[in-house]
Parts: C-alpha cells; sequence; structure tokens
C-alpha cells in the first residue's frame, strides 16, 4: 500500500470516529434535554419534592447538589494542589515518592460503592458525622484528590525547564518560582482537572447514599446560621442531593408523574455540569490574565 493511500485511509479513520463520538455525545445530550426541558419551570426548580402527589420540585436536591459541591473543592483543591506540587518540584525520586504515586493510582480506581461503604463505616459511624454533608464531602475527596494531585503534577512538570531556570538565575526563591512562574503556566490544565473532579460531585450517587444520605429535613431558606439544624448552611445535616433523587424517584417513586420529575431532573444535572464547565472556564481565563498580564489564554 502507498503511503499516501495509507494516510488517507487512517485520516479518514480518524475522522470517523471523532464524529462518531462527538455523534454520540449530542444525541445523549438531546435526548435527555428534549424529555426534560418540558418539565423544567421556576416552581419545579424552587419547590420541595413530593413523595405522593404530583408536582413536586427538586429545590433542596438542586441547593444540596451545589453546596456539597463548594464543600468538596474547599477540602479537595488545597490538598489536590498541594500534593501535586509537592510530587513535581519538592518529592525526590526513590521508595517513599513512588509508594505515594501507588496508592494515588490505587485511590483512583476504586470503585464508588467500596468507597461509600468505606465513609458509611469511619466517617459516619466511627468518627460519629452521621449522615450530612461533609460526611459526603469527605467521602468524595477519596475520588477527586487522586485525579486533582495527578493533573497539579503533570501540569508543573509541563513548564519548559527553562522558564524555572530562568527565575533560579534571577535570585528568586523556589517558592517564588512556583507561585509566580509555573503556577500562571500551569493554571489552565488544573481548572481544566477541577473541572473534571466537579463534575463527579454532580454525578455520583453511590457514595453519597452511604454517607449524605437519601433523605433532607425541611430547610428554612430564610434561616442561613450554619448551626442551626434546619439552616441551608448546616454541613451536618443529612443532604439528598439531585443524582441520589434521580436514582430514587426511578426505582422508588410513588409519585404519579415520578418518570417526568426524573427526566426533568436529569436535564437540570446536565444543564449545571455544562454551566459549570463554562464559567469555570472563563474563570480560569480571567484568574491567566490577571497572573500572567496576557490578553488572552490558549
Amino acid at each position: 500500500m502507498k503511503p499516501r493511500t495509507a494516510d488517507k485511509i487512517a485520516t479518514t479513520l480518524i475522522v470517523f470516529f471523532a464524529l462518531l463520538i462527538v455523534a454520540i455525545l449530542i444525541g445523549l445530550l438531546g435526548y435527555i434535554l428534549v424529555r426534560g426541558l418540558n418539565h423544567i419551570s421556576w416552581d419545579f426548580l424552587t419547590s420541595a419534592p413530593q413523595k405522593i402527589r404530583a408536582g413536586g420540585g427538586v429545590g433542596p436536591q438542586l441547593f444540596n447538589s451545589l453546596y456539597l459541591l463548594v464543600l468538596t473543592l474547599i477540602i479537595t483543591v488545597p490538598l489536590g494542589l498541594g500534593a501535586g506540587i509537592y510530587m513535581a518540584e519538592y518529592a525526590r525520586p526513590g521508595k517513599i515518592t513512588g509508594f505515594i504515586r501507588l496508592i494515588v493510582e490505587v485511590l483512583s480506581s476504586f470503585p464508588s460503592i467500596v468507597v461509600g461503604l468505606f465513609g458509611l463505616l469511619l466517617i459516619v459511624n466511627y468518627f460519629d458525622l452521621g449522615f450530612s454533608l461533609i460526611s459526603g464531602a469527605i467521602a468524595l475527596t477519596f475520588f477527586n484528590l487522586p485525579l486533582m494531585v495527578r493533573i497539579t503534577e503533570q501540569a508543573f512538570r509541563t513548564v519548559p525547564k527553562q522558564q524555572k531556570e530562568a527565575g533560579f538565575a534571577l535570585g528568586l526563591s523556589k517558592w517564588k518560582i512556583v507561585t509566580s512562574v509555573l503556577l500562571p503556566v500551569a493554571l489552565p490544565t488544573i481548572i481544566t482537572g477541577t473541572i473534571l473532579s466537579a463534575g463527579r460531585v454532580f454525578g455520583e450517587a453511590a457514595a453519597l447514599m452511604f454517607t449524605a444520605g437519601m433523605s433532607s429535613p425541611r430547610l428554612n431558606f430564610s434561616d442561613w446560621n450554619p448551626l442551626h439544624s434546619n439552616s441551608p448552611l448546616n454541613p451536618f445535616r443529612p443532604a439528598e442531593t439531585l443524582a441520589v433523587h434521580i436514582w430514587k424517584v426511578n426505582s422508588e417513586g410513588l409519585a404519579p408523574d415520578a418518570m417526568q420529575i426524573a427526566a426533568g431532573a436529569s436535564a437540570v444535572l446536565v444543564i449545571m455540569v455544562l454551566l459549570f464547565n463554562l464559567l469555570a472556564r472563563y474563570f480560569g481565563r480571567f484568574i491567566y490574565r490577571k497572573l500572567t498580564a496576557s490578553k488572552r489564554m490558549n
């Protein structure tokens, strides 16, 4: 076979599979949105769900998902950044560093149901945190931390060595080089890792059933004291997230419009993930411009 013919065949196959993946993704998103958009309204997004009667909403579950995302990122991002920077810039090659990388790889391959049961035994029961938002956030940290560590480490390792050497030539300390030279360049990749880890928070259900719980108390949205039991900001209260609610409605929903509620909630979940991705990318560009005084980010 001539090289030009082989190149055309390979290019055709690559383009075909790329278009096939895009078509599958568009078809999946379109199917979910078409089935669910008709059921989305302001009342659906703000009202509480109904167990038996029709017309329930997903207001508390929507808030719980967003609040859980914030709590999880507050725990995951500092730990992931610190561990990734240490592995990339400070850790010396050796058995200990290799063992740490092995632990990170093992954590990233844990099934969600195993993490959920581990969280139930250790966080919920042993540490007596109960079914709560903070228990769910800690459990999800076990999912997100390996991804954040690996992406942060790779992002710092892909920065050209010349930039680091130029910083040392100017007499900068290593910490100053990390924060002022390497971090701005690695930031777009780190933002991507944060987006990927946040997507798991929105879509995770198995681990949260055993840690955050499958029900929510009646929330008083006029009380924002995090120490009150019915306050939406109380991190120690049980919280049913949107993904758990979709599973619960599909499996044991008694409302006559249970399928419509599940379809609408699925569409809301997809829209939330898409909006978060767009906002995170915009925020990443904004921070990149601030740190590098650049007008655009490739």
